[in-house]
C-alpha cells in the first residue's frame, strides 16, 4: 500500500514543482511525474520557458531522488525528432538538452509505465489492444510485459493506442486487465479528477489557448489500496 502524490501535464509550468515542495511530506510515500513536460500554447519562442522547467524538474529530481517519472509524448517528440502539436523548431536544442539533462539525473526512474501495487501509472494508459499487439499474448506476466514496453522507442510507441498517446477518456478502449490494474493517467485536459472505468484523470493544469487555466490546478494523493483520491494539502507555514 502507498500513498502517492502525482504531479501530471506540467507544460512549461515549473512553479508546478514548486507547488509539490510545499505539500506536506507525511502525507504521501511516493511521487509520480506524468510527463509533457514541454510545450504549450504560444510559448514556441520562449526558450527560456523550456530551460528554466526543465532544470526546475532536474532540481526537483535530484532532491526526491525517488520520485518516478514518465514519459509524455511531447517530451519524446523531441528526443526522436517526430513533429506533433505544439513541437517547436525553435526550442528543439533546448529541449532535447534539458531532457537529456533530466534522464541523467532520473535515470532508471524515468520509463514509459511504472507500477505501484497494482495502479499503473502512465502519461496516457495501458491499453490492452497496444499490449497484445505490441508484446504478443505469449508475455503474460505484468513486470515482464512492462521491462518490454519501458525498453521499446518510436516504432512501437508513436501509436493512438500507445501508453503516450491513449485518450480513453473519449474512444473506447479496453484498458489493459482492467479487472486487476487501476490506472493514473494525464495526457487529456479534464476540469476535475476524472474517475471512470478504472482510469483516473489528472491534467488538471493545461491552459486554453488563449492561456486561462482549464482544470482545476489542484494536485492529488492517489491510495494504491482503495484506489481513492483527495486534494494534496499543504504545510502551514509558520508566523
Amino acid at each position: 500500500m502507498s500513498r502517492v502524490l502525482v504531479i501530471p501535464d506540467v507544460h512549461l509550468k515549473p512553479w508546478i514543482f514548486d507547488m509539490a515542495d510545499r505539500i506536506d511530506e507525511s502525507s504521501y510515500d511516493d511521487i509520480v511525474i506524468l510527463g509533457d513536460l514541454v510545450d504549450d500554447w504560444g510559448k514556441g519562442n520562449d526558450l527560456d520557458a523550456y530551460r528554466q522547467t526543465l532544470d526546475r524538474a532536474a532540481e526537483f529530481g535530484k532532491k526526491h531522488d525517488r520520485s518516478l517519472w514518465c514519459y509524455g509524448n511531447h517530451d519524446v517528440s523531441y528526443l526522436w525528432d517526430a513533429m506533433e502539436s505544439g513541437y517547436s523548431v525553435q526550442a528543439r536544442i533546448t529541449a532535447i538538452e534539458g531532457i537529456t539533462m533530466l534522464e541523467n539525473v532520473i535515470g532508471e526512474r524515468y520509463r514509459f509505465v511504472h507500477r505501484i501495487d497494482d495502479v499503473l501509472f502512465s502519461h496516457a494508459g495501458l491499453t490492452e489492444n497496444f499490449v497484445f499487439y505490441s508484446c504478443g499474448y505469449h508475455v503474460k506476466e505484468i513486470d515482464d510485459i512492462l521491462a518490454k514496453i519501458n525498453r521499446m522507442g518510436q516504432r512501437e510507441l508513436w501509436r493512438d493506442s500507445s501508453p503516450i498517446w491513449a485518450r480513453p477518456q473519449a474512444d473506447f478502449y479496453r484498458m489493459f486487465r482492467d479487472d486487476i490494474f487501476y490506472q493514473v493517467v494525464g495526457h487529456t485536459p479534464v476540469e476535475e479528477p476524472l474517475d471512470v472505468g478504472g482510469v483516473l484523470t489528472l491534467d488538471l493544469f493545461s491552459t486554453y489557448s488563449n492561456g486561462e487555466a482549464h482544470g482545476n490546478q489542484k494536485l492529488y494523493i492517489v491510495d494504491t489500496a482503495t484506489r481513492k483520491y483527495e486534494e494534496a494539502l499543504f504545510l502551514l507555514k509558520s508566523k
